[in-house]
């Protein structure tokens, strides 16, 4: 039955299906299959390369037939191993059994039985799940993060000069500038996803417990950690070479932190920028169609940031989990492995549909000049640490309580005129006092 949106239990593949459909070429059942058959017939291929005593008279000329399965792959072809599956009841079983059918359909079914040979399952999940999970990263996730990092670079370069007041603990603090502000995350972003892109893709492939037993038996005299080494570096991975039946996860655990770190800053950066709207600091670019609110014609929410929040959240609360559970199992091996891996899409999907959620919102975002400088307006008070830290450098007597008198005791705002006629009473020399009048809320802004 074709999936309906409306029917879906998870909002990825309902309300979100538009945004999520390029993930189900990597994350999906019918995914997962195709890179079953890619890493059975790439195995294949790389034992006739050996090769194999039983596999020298292989023709060659048939590799571009054996890659044609996986690369003409199609739902016809999903469809009948899950048919094959509804009788063995073991899904990589049934992609050998197809395979099998189809190396006979090749005219090549002498050789069949090297199909999956010396192999468990996991020697083709721990390696297509991996390398399923690698090409969605550089084929989504990537091209997603760097249209991000480059709208930021982008702001942080035209704001750059932008004086804004800056808030700690919520109070005036500061001055800083609008476009420093998102070079913070810049950079945040930056180191998070360069660890994240530092760990590497790993892979299981060694028999049933590790050992190639069932190799070594064959064929002893083969060099089957090299052989296993470098046909797994040919998909693009790094084979674990010390396992138990499954892969240990620990990478896929450091990727899914790391993944989680760089989500918590863009929760953070959410935040901010949401807050920011609501000092109207910003204003956001008008849909003539869309609605704010069913019930307040005027309001205009920043809801793209908000969903990109919520999205997040549930990303990490599935990251924490897989990071968590997926290194645990019990001796040399138990199947909650399997359940938990399924879910591997799941918070790339929630990621992917924040990442799109951020990206809107900053294309919304108008910035309004005469808010932020009204608010710096407001605040001449935030300029005392300039003050008193100049009069500390010339060793005026307590300066910082002699200011700290002035902007807490009044009773009125602070403006410029205050801090000015302030600025005369102090025994200061003229250059001195002409130097600390120079200081305003819309130059203190550092470097």
């Amino acid at each position: 039955m074709e999936l309906d949106t409306l029917f879906a239990i998870s909002p990825i593949d309902g309300r979100y299906r538009n945004k999520t459909l390029p993930l189900s070429e990597y994350y999906s059942e019918y995914a997962l299959i195709r890179y079953r058959i890619k890493v059975e017939v790439e195995y294949f291929i790389a034992l006739c390369e050996i090769p194999l005593p039983q596999l020298q008279s292989f023709d060659k000329s048939n590799y571009k037939n054996l890659r044609d399965i996986y690369g003409n792959y199609d739902r016809n072809a999903a469809e009948r191993i899950k048919a094959i599956e509804e009788e063995t009841n073991h899904d990589v079983k049934a992609v050998e059994y197809y395979l099998k059918e189809q190396f006979e359909h090749i005219g090549i079914g002498s050789y069949r039985e090297f199909i999956h040979f010396g192999l468990t399952s996991q020697d083709i999940n721990n390696t297509a799940i991996p390398l399923s999970n690698k090409e969605a990263v550089e084929q989504i996730y990537i091209p997603y993060y760097d249209d991000l990092m480059l709208r930021l670079r982008n702001f942080s370069a035209a704001w750059a000069t932008v004086p804004m007041l800056a808030r700690t603990h919520g109070q005036p603090a500061s001055p800083t500038r609008l476009g420093k502000e998102v070079a913070v995350f810049i950079e945040r972003l930056e180191t998070q996803f360069n660890q994240f892109r530092s760990i590497p893709f790993s892979a299981k492939f060694g028999g049933a417990t590790g050992n190639f037993n069932a190799h070594h038996v064959a064929y002893p005299d083969i060099d089957w950690k090299t052989f296993a080494d470098n046909f797994a570096s040919s998909l693009g991975l790094k084979r674990s070479r010390t396992t138990t039946q499954i892969e240990h996860y620990d990478n896929f655990a450091a990727q899914c932190d790391a993944l989680k770190r760089i989500n918590n800053i863009l929760i953070d950066m959410c935040r901010d920028l949401w807050t920011y709207i609501s000092q109207e600091y910003f204003k956001q670019k008008i849909e003539k169609a869309e609605v704010g609110s069913s019930a307040m014609p005027h309001k205009v929410n920043p809801i793209d940031f908000e969903n990109a929040e919520g999205n997040l959240g549930v990303a990490n609360s599935l990251f924490e989990h897989l990071a968590s559970k997926l290194p645990v199992s019990r001796l040399q091996r138990d199947l909650t492995d399997s359940t938990v891996l399924r879910n591997i899409g799941v918070p790339m999907a929630h990621t992917v549909i924040a990442l799109q959620s951020v990206l809107k919102g900053l294309d919304k975002l108008i910035v309004n000049y005469v808010a932020l400088d009204a608010d710096l307006t407001r605040n001449w008070m935030v300029v005392s640490e300039g003050i008193q830290t100049v009069l500390r450098r010339e060793g005026y007597p307590r300066p910082y309580e002699a200011l700290k008198e002035l902007t807490r005791t009044s009773d009125e705002s602070i403006d410029k005129h205050k801090l000015n006629a302030f600025i005369d009473t102090l025994n200061v020399s003229p250059e001195i006092k002409e130097e600390l009048k120079q200081i305003t809320p819309f130059n203190y802004t550092g470097i």
